[in-house]
């Protein structure tokens, strides 16, 4: 599908540049399938999914990938964004001694060209420049620390949070809160799956008073889903890959969910995908418990096997995660919205409001029929 199909003019006030000051004060749009599209907030979401939905989040927890340090001798500014860890380990020879160092791909910015060999600074933590993947192109450096402490820690101690390129501001002590879901548990991503941004213990509770259950699985957001799409055709467009691990606690949680017939909410594009990705040939409606990869691409044509219901921020114009959306919600259908979200000043991205969808399409209910 033409990529034009999904673009949008947006007013830049409309982009979110701060959480909202109460996550269940936000805009919520729903749109239901056949009837007008309804305008709420997310302290409402409870009243308006059904009684047993199994919600789905992602665990992924966002790692403060942005570093900001010298180069060893120059003292030159150096700045690396962690994408994502290798399983290979380096061993660095220095004039204190040898160490072991995680290998990872980053990208990176000096005043002058970041080359082969060259150590960098970031407080105990330090990086030797090892050189470019020919795979993708990132830069791969081995970070250790001269205290031996676990470079993981280290990172947690002078890392910043790396917020999206649209927020036009340094990050805060709040957004190392806020940009963070309540559910994340598994260090891995560079970007937070926003959509969970919206929860808190009180909405939590309210969903399970109405019979809600919920369920995780992890898919480590990466610098892919910021990736502007430079083909005319979305066919022709290089997917970007991620990580993504569905535990048996989750199928199992499905499974239920299809036995008592109740829909299966995903909540975010991010566990959209997972599970998408993970759909079970052999039982319709069900998922396969993995760990794993995907460079599965949404558009519409495709026709969903798992995702009853998606709870989602707006999304960027001309992007990937805005094609999901349409896929799942129709083309005219979701566009309109959007159109009416600017008129309503709802907040875009990241730190923005959500919308609910409902598609037109039923739950599937072979496990309901057979087994109920």
């Amino acid at each position: 599908m033409k990529i034009d199909t999904f673009n949008f003019e947006l007013p830049q006030e409309c982009i979110a540049q701060e959480p909202a000051s109460n996550p269940l004060e936000a805009r919520l749009m729903r749109l239901p399938w056949a009837a007008p599209l309804e305008h709420h907030i997310v302290n409402e979401l409870a009243e308006l999914v059904a009684p047993g939905s199994l919600l789905i989040f992602n665990d992924t927890r966002v790692i403060p990938a942005r570093l900001i340090g010298t180069k060893d001798g120059s003292g030159g500014k150096v700045e690396i964004f962690l994408v994502r860890r290798t399983d290979r380990i380096a061993t660095i020879e220095t004039s204190s001694g040898k160490f072991a160092g995680e290998v990872w791909r980053t990208l990176g910015k000096a005043s002058k060209p970041l080359r082969e060999g060259a150590d960098f600074l970031f407080g105990d933590l330090c990086a030797r420049m090892l050189g470019r993947s020919e795979e993708d192109g990132l830069l791969e450096v081995a970070l250790y620390t001269r205290s031996h402490k676990p470079v993981a820690e280290a990172i947690r101690e002078v890392g910043q949070v790396p917020l999206p390129p649209y927020i036009k501001r340094n990050p805060t002590d709040v957004d190392a809160s806020r940009y963070q879901t309540m559910f994340a548990r598994v260090d891995g991503a560079v970007a937070a799956p926003t959509a969970g941004l919206h929860f808190t213990p009180r909405l939590l509770g309210a969903l399970a008073a109405r019979g809600c259950e919920i369920a995780s699985l992890t898919l480590h957001v990466g610098l892919g889903t910021f990736s502007p799409v430079t083909v005319n055709d979305l066919d022709d467009h290089p997917m970007h890959e991620e990580h993504f691990t569905i535990a048996r606690a989750c199928s199992d949680a499905i499974i239920g969910a299809r036995k008592r017939g109740s829909p299966v909410v995903a909540i975010g594009t991010t566990v959209a995908r997972a599970l998408e990705a993970s759909a079970d040939r052999e039982s319709p409606g069900l998922v396969v418990a993995q760990s794993t990869s995907t460079k599965i691409l949404i558009q519409p044509g495709y026709q969903f096997k798992i995702v009853d219901q998606l709870f989602t921020n707006f999304h960027l114009p001309k992007s990937t995660l805005l094609a999901l959306v349409c896929a799942f919600g129709g083309v005219d259908r979701v566009m309109s919205a959007y159109r009416v979200a600017i008129e309503e000043r709802y907040r875009f991205f990241s730190y923005g409001d959500a919308m609910l969808i409902d598609p037109n399409r039923s739950v599937p209910d072979a496990l309901a029929s057979s087994e109920a």
